[in-house]
């Protein structure tokens, strides 16, 4: 019956769950439904978060302007979205000192914190103790979020090249001839 109704309306007939008691079957396009189910999954590839994992070292006895630049590069690569491995290379007698270690790493965690969380505590790997920090926000937003500015600056490039008013300053002249107007009325006249 199913596959008369199919003909009929020039549909194929499409087998869903095989598996399933009854089999689940539809009535569908099957060209336009592989179409579309390729679609999407080109599409759920190319928003796919491409996290990658950035490294940041340190040495237990790191000065203090080299730590904060450390830090501004972890920094950046929370903000672009990607992971962040931090580093301490233990050398020597460092390697007596683990809690150290500990305490360096948790300190950058607290500083970075309002641009990600910690994924993995600090753990020691031979010679090195290691730290991930994972970005708030994925890849994906942060790409989506970039090239929405980097269109409305090339519209307001354009604008500006072609002499007409972004949406703002289109605004604003309206204002200021409102106040010009308001201010000439206020003004005292002279009678002669």
């Amino acid at each position: 019956m199913a596959l008369r109704l199919a003909q009929e309306s020039e549909l194929d007939l499409v087998e869903v769950a095989p598996n399933s008691k009854p089999p689940v079957a539809k009535i569908m396009d099957y060209g336009k439904f592989k179409y579309e189910a390729a679609q999407k999954a080109k599409e759920a590839r190319r928003n796919q978060a491409n996290t990658v994992l950035k490294e940041v070292r340190f040495r237990l006895k790191i000065d203090a302007h080299d730590y904060e630049t450390k830090r501004k590069r972890a920094i950046g690569f929370l903000e672009d979205g990607d992971k962040v491995k931090a580093m301490i290379q233990f050398r020597g007698r460092e390697q007596s000192r683990p809690e150290m270690g500990v305490r360096l790493l948790q300190r950058f965690a607290e500083e970075v914190s309002e641009y990600g969380t910690v994924e993995s505590n600090p753990m020691i790997d031979g010679r090195n103790m290691v730290m991930i920090i994972g970005p708030f926000r994925n890849k994906s937003d942060v790409k989506a979020d970039a090239s929405a500015k980097r269109n409305a600056a090339r519209e307001a490039s354009r604008a500006a090249k072609h002499g007409q008013p972004s949406p703002d300053e289109a605004a604003q002249p309206a204002v200021n001839e409102a106040a010009t107007e308001s201010a000439a009325e206020s003004a005292p006249t002279e009678e002669k």
